[in-house]
């Protein structure tokens, strides 16, 4: 019954936390005098906001609000209908910028504040106490304000790659004076995951001219950067053409789809992974967790001549992948951390985190790695993994071949037999097979 009894008290300390104190016109106790009686205070989101606002002005004083334009224009309307002169809202991300350019037109004063000036209390955040205590503070007249206007559309919310086919479609079509978001959503490429409603929602807002002439500038470098790209990956092929064949790149089979490397540039003028196997000899790429731009690193600060580094150790070594022994009268005493420099190294060392959820024996061994060592020190250790892979199929033409998940435990399963039955035995025991 004991115990009934505090988990009903619990919960009900948990929803007065919730619930906002009555803000009075003095604090007795500490002395602060309300400057902003009619504050609201907002805790901005990328995919929703929480408002509150004093508990006297409505009988719902915090509420939850999308954040398209239409969510925020009656975000602002219920502000206005309960009188509120001045909002608070953290500058997180780009976020608070469509909220901040709508208050601002409702004749409503907007304080963008540094999130580091309103810390709460540890172990009390949640979105609800977070905007009752931005309210609190701001009516108190302590959060300094800032400012810092933009462009009111959110096209990077629901498009993951403005840079895509989609995003500079639209793009274009808002610089050569295209306005209706229904229209300009048509754009959108059947591909993307977010609706043709979604997508027009997201193009609602202020078209400032001023804004509109900073996002031609910006458009106009973005081209001027991907013509430069484009000189650059027709300077890499020249180069690989130049150098001698080892290899015919027809017999490679079809690159997995997990093997793409998403969101990073790839040339599409040529196939950068055939031109790396004609001159090498070796697909790197075969080896999981490595794609096209993991062995295209490596082979642009290291090379693929082996023959410089005597041994496997010396090239983990030059990749800053070997651990830093601390030696004290020839016994290993500790270990330092090793700070990676080195491209290539930090290249592998993030290729190994992609085999989290590989189901291939190398997938297994990170696994292993990442519960005895930690996940920073178990992608070091799975880099250097890579490292001597690499280094073998380079030095010997040895041949990436995955043994798989299954044979990675059975491994290790017997491993941990052997270890457990030599132990069982210096203490005077038999270990025997269950029937």
């Amino acid at each position: 019954m004991a115990k009934v009894k505090a988990k009903r008290s619990g919960s009900i300390r948990k929803s007065k936390r919730n619930q906002p104190a009555p803000l009075e016109s003095q604090d007795s106790t500490l002395g602060l005098t309300v400057v902003h009686p009619k504050a609201a205070g907002i805790g901005i989101g990328n995919g929703e906001h929480w408002v509150a606002i004093p508990p006297g002005l409505d009988a719902e004083p915090v509420r939850r609000f999308g954040c398209f334009t239409r969510d925020l224009n009656a975000l602002a309307d219920w502000l206005q209908e309960r009188g509120i002169e001045t909002v608070a809202m953290q500058s997180t991300g780009v976020y608070w910028i469509p909220l901040y350019d709508i208050l601002e037109e409702r004749k409503m004063r907007p304080f963008l504040v540094n999130a580091q000036d309103t810390k709460n209390m540890p172990g009390r955040k949640s979105d609800i106490q977070e905007c009752q205590w931005l309210m609190k503070l701001h009516a108190y007249g302590l959060l300094k304000n800032s400012f810092r206007p933009e462009m009111n559309l959110q096209l990077a919310n629901v498009i993951s790659d403005i840079s895509g086919a989609t995003g500079q479609a639209i793009v274009d079509a808002i610089l050569a004076g295209e306005r209706d978001p229904q229209v300009l959503a048509k754009l959108r490429d059947p591909r993307i995951k977010a609706s043709e409603e979604v997508v027009a929602k997201s193009l609602e807002g202020n078209w400032r001219p001023e804004l509109l002439f900073v996002l031609q500038q910006e458009s106009e470098s973005f081209q001027t950067f991907q013509k430069k790209i484009a000189e650059c990956d027709e300077a890499l092929y020249r180069h690989y053409q130049s150098m001698e064949a080892k290899a015919d790149p027809k017999l490679l089979p079809a690159v997995p789809r997990d093997k793409r490397a998403r969101g990073r540039h790839v040339p599409e003028s040529f196939n950068l992974r055939d031109e790396m196997y004609r001159v090498t000899a070796g697909d790197l790429t075969a080896i999981h967790g490595v794609n096209v731009l993991t062995a295209q690193t490596v082979l642009a600060e290291v090379g693929w001549d082996m023959q410089r580094f005597p041994t496997e150790g010396d090239f983990v070594s030059f990749l800053d992948l070997s651990p830093k022994n601390k030696i004290s009268g020839g016994k290993i005493i500790g270990r330092d951390k090793r700070k990676t420099k080195n491209r290539a190294g930090l290249a592998l060392r993030l290729a190994a985190g992609t085999l989290l959820e590989s189901q291939t024996y190398l997938g297994a061994q990170y696994r292993r790695f990442r519960t005895k060592l930690g996940a920073p020190k178990a992608r070091k250790a799975m880099g250097a993994r890579l490292a001597r892979i690499i280094y073998r199929m380079l030095k010997y033409g040895q041949e990436y071949m995955d043994k798989g998940n299954e044979f990675y435990e059975q491994k290790y399963r017997q491993l941990q037999i052997r270890r457990l039955t030599k132990k069982a035995a210096e203490l005077g025991f038999e270990i025997v097979k269950a029937a």
